[in-house]
């Protein structure tokens, strides 16, 4: 059973898919389905594709410096203390 899984996510993985799971409203869900599918088909997947771009631009997630960089430190001490204790002698 584990191989046969391993197998069918290495089989979709050559074709370039992957597994998305999204959490929505019960009333928003054949909504959602419809819109993978969609994607999923050859001939509305150019036209869908290029709406959904246009009306939702991805947005970079940005790195952890970033995000460092944007946070309000106003008013923050960030100085260290060079102190390092006392002696140990090893």
């Amino acid at each position: 059973m584990v191989q046969a899984v391993a197998r069918h996510r290495q089989r979709m993985k050559s074709q370039g898919l992957v597994r998305v799971e999204v959490q929505v409203h019960k009333e928003d869900a054949l909504l959602v389905r419809s819109v993978a599918q969609a994607l999923s088909d050859p001939e509305r997947s150019a036209e869908l594709r290029s709406m959904l771009q246009a009306k939702f631009p991805a947005l970079a997630a940005p790195d952890f410096k970033t995000f460092l960089e944007s946070a309000p430190l106003d008013g923050i001490d960030l100085t260290r203390s060079r102190d390092m204790g006392r002696a140990v002698d090893l």
